[in-house]
């Protein structure tokens, strides 16, 4: 019922050499003349900051009555703003990196589609034809980002087993990479809501939704979902599951059912990842125990937040391993060319999974966070704004302030290294 978003929790998947090929219409694109343009349209789009909506204005345009008009003229400008804004970090990142074959893939995808929305810029409006081919551009350009998380997942692994990985590398692809991520989330959100309220179709199965937004999303059903799932995933593989036991509190309407305004495939793809993880923990933790410990999830409506903890007791991670487990370059992934890899891909919590989910709740101003007590289990929040109000969108913007993070050198660090073999300062060892 939640499908996960836009195939952002991939596995990394074996690139060959016939996808890398980039499409004959594309190379003809960026070869003739007005590929001299692209330079030019990032200059010019760039110099404007994207504009966040909130979850409130996303549902106030999409339900009472919708103008395909009003969106067209919007998205026309605020489509290439926010692609162009991402394309000129895209520019910071290491020059081998930038070299590999899955970079210079992704590069063409994001300069074809920005030469095809800046087509739309003077048409006119009024014209159903033009709403038509832009609604039509919109999926094609959705469709030809499918696999941009994968591809350039891809491009990093290239890259860190030709070079390898040094600390401010780590950090600038960390800080580009989130950003890079948040930018595609927010993209994607754009298009599906415009492609979606104006195809002219209801999905059946969703009635009241808003485009991909559902005005009364209830929280303990997407929880239940993703559990479901993940419980069949678990037991195809390991032939056993822990339970689920789940607890509510509604502090604004006791007894009333938790409800907020959200996005639930975003909901759903953060919590699929959670549950993974604490399955494969319980089970491997507790692998010669008769029964499993369940996965206890609590989730609370506030005033502000909607808050969902989810604890396990699954052995929990050392606090040194906490911040590796939101990097991408010291992602433990598995080589995607390893074939023998692929049994364990569905619940082997590696690869970009949660720090995407982190993405995804930051997205709308909340928050992910992994609380551990190694050698007993891992307790995981998710932060939600309650009113959708103050869910707004998070984007990144290029400016002096990023820029700054690419220009990072390695520094003396201004807290002292603990020694292996501390001084002896007793009153006879210093006189010798």
């Amino acid at each position: 019922r939640h499908p996960e978003p836009c195939c952002e929790g991939l596995v990394l998947v074996c690139r060959t050499p016939s996808f890398r090929a980039a499409n004959p219409q594309t190379l003809f694109l960026l070869k003739n003349g007005s590929a001299a343009g692209i330079p030019r349209l990032v200059e010019r789009f760039s110099k404007f900051s994207p504009s966040p909506l909130s979850m409130k204005q996303f549902i106030d345009f999409g339900s009472a009555n919708a103008c395909e008009k009003t969106s067209f003229v919007f998205l026309r400008q605020e489509l290439p703003v926010r692609l162009a804004n991402i394309m000129k970090e895209i520019d910071f990142l290491p020059d081998k990196l930038l070299g590999t074959p899955s970079l210079k893939l992704l590069t063409s995808w994001y300069s074809q589609s920005l030469m095809e929305l800046a087509e739309f810029l003077e048409k006119n409006p009024s014209d159903r034809n033009v709403l038509t081919g832009f609604t039509q551009t919109l999926v094609n350009i959705r469709n030809r980002h499918n696999n941009v998380v994968p591809t350039m997942a891809q491009g990093v692994v290239e890259y860190k087993d030709a070079f390898g990985v040094d600390p401010v590398t780590n950090q600038n692809v960390q800080y580009f990479l989130d950003r890079f991520y948040m930018s595609r989330i927010s993209t994607r959100m754009l298009m599906n809501q415009h492609t979606l309220i104006f195809d002219g179709s209801v999905n059946p199965a969703h009635p009241k939704h808003i485009g991909s937004i559902d005005p009364t999303c209830d929280v303990v059903e997407v929880v239940k979902d993703a559990y479901e799932t993940s419980k069949m995933l678990c037991e195809q593989y390991y032939l056993t599951s822990p339970d689920m036991e789940i607890r509510e509190v509604n502090a604004k309407s006791p007894g009333q059912p938790l409800h907020i305004v959200y996005v639930p495939s975003h909901l759903y793809h953060m919590l699929f990842e959670l549950f993974k993880n604490a399955m494969r923990a319980t089970v491997e933790t507790h692998e010669t125990s008769p029964t499993l410990p369940p996965i206890k999830v609590h989730v609370a409506l506030g005033a502000e937040d909607l808050t969902i903890k989810m604890s396990d007791k699954g052995g929990g991670v050392p606090l040194r391993k906490i911040e590796r487990l939101f990097s991408y370059m010291y992602s433990t992934a598995p080589s995607p060319v390893h074939e023998d890899n692929s049994r364990n891909a569905p619940l082997a919590g590696f690869g970009y999974g949660l720090p995407i989910s982190r993405l995804y709740a930051k997205y709308f101003q909340g928050d992910l966070q992994l609380y551990s007590m190694e050698g007993y289990g891992t307790a995981a929040v998710i932060y939600l704004k309650a009113l959708s109000s103050e869910s707004v969108e998070r984007l990144p913007v290029f400016n002096k302030s990023a820029l700054r993070h690419y220009q990072t050198s390695i520094e003396a660090d201004d807290w002292c290294m603990p020694s292996r073999d501390p001084k002896k300062l007793g009153k006879f060892e210093r006189t010798q």
